[in-house]
């Protein structure tokens, strides 16, 4: 099996645990919200809690790979995440889950973004978008089991299992891996950025945790607002530090490159639109239409099915039409179907909501894929871990602000009709993320025409004037 199919899919079991877990855990809140007596929607901390440490460690993923070498650190990554996900199975409250879930977050933040360094540093880039395929379509296995499954679990047994499910699959991770992952170092060994870790660790740490509680009264407001300024001075200072040295932790020159720049902030709003659907639809179909958590699993695993079909489809797309008019015109699709949602009654058919749900994952799942071949087409070589770092930073961030814009919604909604969270609390929400989605269409339409052409093989235009000096 060539290296562009083989390598994809061992990295696919880290991607499968980790889609797994996010599916299951959003299908189960409910339930064990009910066993810690707990509001299910402060448990959403046992989400973002995970997508914090993500972002916190992740800057020095791409440094430990180059150091240590790919397989190393990609073996140890799979080790503590399954270790976490141990613990979050044996949790007895939402302080112990939490604190799990941020152990599978230090795992979780060197599984995929070294993975997918080794990927990046072993295919062609002609190759690349094929090959990302591949990546994605077992690890969307895990979001297609997820709800079922969960649902299943959590309804019928117990949601702990949902967890324990890892180990298995993280073992045959270990094994792949040892047999198979090469030992890919850099080229060039620098020192490590200390002073850029603790500035850009402590600043994203702050602020995601300012923006996770803001809206919920888990902490006092002037707490909540300290949080989010002092995460926004350090990261503040931080950029200020990365032009002074060498080699920072997060690398921001790679904004200058335009097609860099340019995936990162449309991906960004795209990710915060899309990224509040697996936590808002399960509590609307659980809190609002009173289905068990198999129920809605049943129906919630219809998006992944639609990203599933997708994934063969992107390569001739791309052919046909180029990366800049497909990511404009799928990003206006794909918000609309977020926002559809919002139209769904107690009354409105099964058939209907899972085949709405299907389309709209197909789109989703069509734009990520796309945005993430974009982002490192004109990216050089050595550089490329730094590249997959401060991609995975820019990806975490943006769902973490995604479930809390989804959160804060329902919060308002629920409060201006009397506190209970109802049907009608979840309909705003959908509609705001919704809008989020289909605005990163505008950043999109900054993209020169010819924009990762080499990848896409789509050369049937003349470049005009503006294209022509983008280029140069």
């Amino acid at each position: 099996m060539p290296d562009r199919i083989l390598l994809p899919l061992i990295v696919a079991c880290a991607l499968f645990m980790e889609n797994l877990d996010a599916t299951v855990l959003s299908t189960a809140l409910p339930a064990i919200a009910r066993d810690f007596g707990a509001n299910p929607i402060h448990l959403k901390l046992a989400l973002t809690s995970y997508l914090l440490a993500i972002a916190i460690f992740i800057p020095a993923s791409g440094w430990l790979a180059d150091r240590y070498g790919a397989r190393i650190v990609f073996r140890a990554a799979i080790l503590t995440f399954v270790l976490g996900s141990i613990w979050c199975g044996l949790s007895g409250s939402i302080g112990e889950i939490v604190a799990a879930r941020i152990v599978q977050g230090i795992g979780g933040s060197m599984m995929v973004p070294v993975g997918r360094l080794v990927i990046l540093r072993s295919v062609e880039k002609r190759e690349l978008v094929g090959s990302l395929a591949w990546l994605t379509v077992p690890a969307l296995i895990g979001p297609v089991m997820g709800p079922p499954v969960g649902g299943f679990l959590t309804t019928y047994f117990d949601w702990r299992w949902i967890f324990w499910i890892n180990v298995p699959v993280g073992l045959l991770g270990l094994v792949l891996a040892t047999l198979y992952i090469p030992d890919i170092r850099g080229e060039t060994r620098s020192r490590f950025d200390r002073r850029g870790f603790i500035l850009s660790s402590l600043g994203l740490a702050l602020f995601m945790s300012g923006s996770t509680t803001l809206g919920l009264d888990l902490l006092p407001l002037s707490y909540v607002f300290a949080m989010l300024i002092g995460g926004a001075v350090l990261l503040a200072l931080y950029v200020v530090h990365s032009r002074r040295v060498p080699a920072p932790i997060i690398d921001l020159a790679l904004f200058r490159l335009e097609s860099f720049r340019v995936s990162m902030i449309g991906t960004m709003l795209f990710r915060i639109g899309v990224g509040a659907t697996p936590f808002l639809l399960p509590l609307l179909l659980q809190l609002g239409f009173g289905m068990t958590p198999f129920e809605s699993g049943m129906i919630t695993f219809a998006a992944a099915i639609g990203a599933l079909a997708m994934k063969f489809a992107a390569p001739p797309i791309l052919r046909r039409y180029g990366f800049r008019t497909v990511l404009i015109a799928n990003a206006v699709l794909a918000g609309l179907f977020v926002m559809m949602p919002a139209a769904f009654v107690p009354a409105t058919p099964i058939w209907l909501m899972t085949g709405l749900l299907l389309i709209g994952g197909f789109f989703r799942s069509l734009q990520f894929t796309i945005v993430n071949a974009l982002a490192f087409a004109d990216v050089d070589p050595e550089r490329m871990s730094r590249a997959t770092t401060l991609t995975s930073v820019a990806q975490q961030l943006a769902l973490s602000i995604g479930i809390s814009v989804g959160a804060i919604a329902v919060q308002v909604t629920s409060a201006t009709t009397g506190g209970a969270i109802t049907a009608g609390s979840f309909a705003p929400a959908f509609v705001v993320v919704g809008m989020l989605t289909i605005g990163s269409a505008f950043a999109f339409r900054r993209l020169a025409r010819n924009a990762g052409h080499e990848m896409s093989g789509h050369r049937k235009y003349a470049p005009d004037a503006v294209t022509s000096m983008r280029e140069r």
